[in-house]
């Protein structure tokens, strides 16, 4: 039986008499790359809280690696690393000052992990210079080293990349991939930049006013969405042809193209079949959505 990182059944948490989530199940994988989405109010941060037990949740069910929340909550939490909101530091003290305070008050720490985590995010050098001279960049990957010293198996960020510049993003989103692929974590992440949630995720959930809208891989969310555009000779006639004689879903867009949704498997058959017909084919182009077109168009932006 798979123990997943993260599972929830019907998370529910209301607030007086507004639902903020509502009925959200969840299932993150190990290895998982998980990307978090929704609109500011659709109950993202909310549901982080819930994870963490920060927030009692109204109803419903949570467990982290294999273990229930709040039930056995020390076993579900000793290997979660999490940054929540923006990280906060004793400016006057030094980077590595920092991670050792916040450690004392978590559990112990292997002493090679404070230096092994500060290279692991780009910090070797500067781990003796005060935090009041670090970079925004810098503080976010000092709190991500933070939340990697207890050699945690998941790893939870809130907006790890919000009011980073686009050199520190790049850099962040790097680490990520890098702890992903090369020290095995599962990382649940939720982000406002949807492109580099395609970037770097490999499955999503995107919620809208508490309640799951979609649950899968990137993959096959644009997939789904995926269409070819078609350039003939002959637009109308070829439009008539495609929607009427081969019933296939089919719209124009101007007097230039056609734009077919199908599986990428039948495109040559369509192909063939208008080659048959007399038309000239000048072109077939696949046409995909980014994340940022399915997501607005899900949520009605």
């Amino acid at each position: 039986m798979t123990q997943f990182p993260i599972e929830t059944r019907d998370l529910t948490k209301t607030f007086d008499s507004r639902t903020a989530v509502d009925r959200l199940s969840l299932q993150v994988q190990p290895g998982d790359v998980f990307g978090f989405l929704g609109q500011n109010g659709a109950g993202k941060s909310t549901t982080i809280r819930m994870l963490l037990g920060l927030v009692k949740p109204s109803s419903g069910h949570v467990s982290l690696l294999g273990h229930d929340l709040p039930r056995h909550r020390e076993q579900a939490l000793r290997k979660v690393g999490a940054i929540v909101d923006a990280p906060a530091f004793y400016d006057n003290l030094t980077g590595l000052e920092n991670l050792r305070i916040f450690s004392s008050l978590t559990g112990h720490v292997a002493p090679h992990r404070y230096r092994e985590t500060l290279r692991w995010v780009n910090l070797s050098g500067r781990e003796n210079d005060n935090v009041r001279v670090y970079s925004h960049g810098m503080r976010q990957r000092l709190g991500l080293a933070q939340a990697l010293l207890p050699e945690p198996k998941l790893l939870v960020l809130d907006e790890p990349t919000d009011g980073l510049d686009p050199q520190g993003i790049r850099e962040i989103r790097q680490l990520l991939v890098d702890l992903a692929q090369q020290h095995g974590l599962t990382i649940f992440l939720s982000s406002h930049l949807l492109h580099e949630v395609e970037r770097i995720c490999n499955r999503i959930a995107i919620i809208d006013q508490g309640r799951l809208l979609y649950q899968g891989t990137v993959q096959s969310l644009l997939e789904a969405d995926l269409q070819f555009k078609i350039r003939t000779d002959r637009t109308e006639q070829a439009f008539q042809f495609l929607s009427e004689g081969l019933k296939l879903p089919v719209f124009k867009n101007g007097n230039d193209h056609l734009y077919l949704k199908v599986p990428e498997a039948d495109i040559a058959a369509v192909n063939r079949s208008l080659v048959g017909q007399g038309f000239q084919v000048f072109e077939i182009s696949r046409h995909a959505s980014s994340l940022e077109d399915i997501y607005l168009r899900l949520t009605r932006c």
